[in-house]
Parts: structure tokens; C-alpha cells; sequence
């Protein structure tokens, strides 16, 4: 009986854990948006669904045409953008989820001044058959004023994820 009793206590241990599809979510973001402050542009289209939309003033449609729009953040130079995930829902069925959360701009005004815009940021996530979470849909918008204290310093917190 103890050995029946050790055996099932070694599987359970040995079965990986459950994951969490909010995490993973979260953590993606976080590499997302990472990719781009640190000027990764081959990253930043890996986070980017081959079937994407990101809607900005028009709607930009595929991997390929969204990482050249984006091209301008890959410069080494202004403007750049930070964006953090403050709210993330999984559907039931842990294939699509949304992220949403504040982003920072900073640009060069029209007389050459450094320009701070600050903003709310929505992705779609999908899961693909190879494991990994990629936009499908992403949109936002500009604030007019800065979004709350906790908002912003979402921005400047260290996070928990790895290279996501």
C-alpha cells in the first residue's frame, strides 16, 4: 500500500503544471512591447500574428505591412513607445485574450520640442497550434491628460517574465 501511495504522490509531481494563460498573456505584452524598446524590429514582428489588423488613424492588415509601419520606433532615435498590461482576460476556452493598459509616447513636436502623449493600448491575443500567443487586433487611442499615478508606474515596474 506505501509503495501505491508513493508511486501516485511521484506522478502527480511528475505531471507539469497547469499553465496560466493570464501570465503568459501578460508576460507576452511585456516582450512586446520590450521588443520595440529595445529595437528588436525581427522580435517585435515575431509577437505579430501573420493574419493581424492594427487599427491607428486606418487599418494596417499582416505581419509584414504592420512591422514597417512600425519601422519608425526602430530608428534609435525619437519617437518611442512603452506600453504595460493592466488588465488581462482569457476566455474560457484559452485561445483569445485581451490585454489593455496605458502606453507612453514620446515624439518630437512641430517645433522640434520632445512631445510626451500618453494613451490606452488594446490587444487581441490568439494562441496558434505552435504554443505561442500572438496579436491578432490591436488598437488605441491618445489620453487628454496623463492616465492615473498607478497607470503610470505600471510603466517602470519591474515584471516577472523572461524573454516572452
Amino acid at each position: 500500500m506505501k509503495k501505491l501511495a508513493l508511486v501516485g504522490l511521484l506522478t502527480a509531481l511528475a505531471v507539469p503544471a497547469v499553465a496560466d494563460p493570464a501570465a503568459e498573456v501578460r508576460c507576452r505584452e511585456i516582450g512586446f512591447s520590450k521588443s520595440v524598446e529595445n529595437q528588436d524590429h525581427k522580435r517585435f514582428a515575431s509577437f505579430v500574428d501573420t493574419d493581424a489588423r492594427f487599427i491607428a488613424g486606418g487599418v494596417t492588415r499582416g505581419r509584414e505591412a504592420i512591422a514597417e509601419a512600425w519601422t519608425v520606433f526602430f530608428t534609435g532615435d525619437l519617437p518611442t513607445i512603452k506600453w504595460r498590461p493592466k488588465y488581462i482576460e482569457v476566455l474560457e476556452d484559452g485561445k483569445l485574450a485581451l490585454s489593455r493598459g496605458p502606453y507612453r509616447l514620446v515624439a518630437r513636436g512641430e517645433n522640434g520640442e520632445v512631445v510626451e502623449q500618453w494613451g490606452t493600448f488594446n490587444s487581441v491575443w490568439r494562441l496558434n497550434p505552435d504554443g505561442e500567443w500572438r496579436v491578432v487586433f490591436d488598437a488605441g487611442g491618445p489620453l487628454p491628460q496623463p492616465p492615473p499615478a498607478d497607470d503610470r508606474a505600471l510603466l517602470d515596474q519591474s515584471d516577472d517574465c523572461d524573454a516572452s
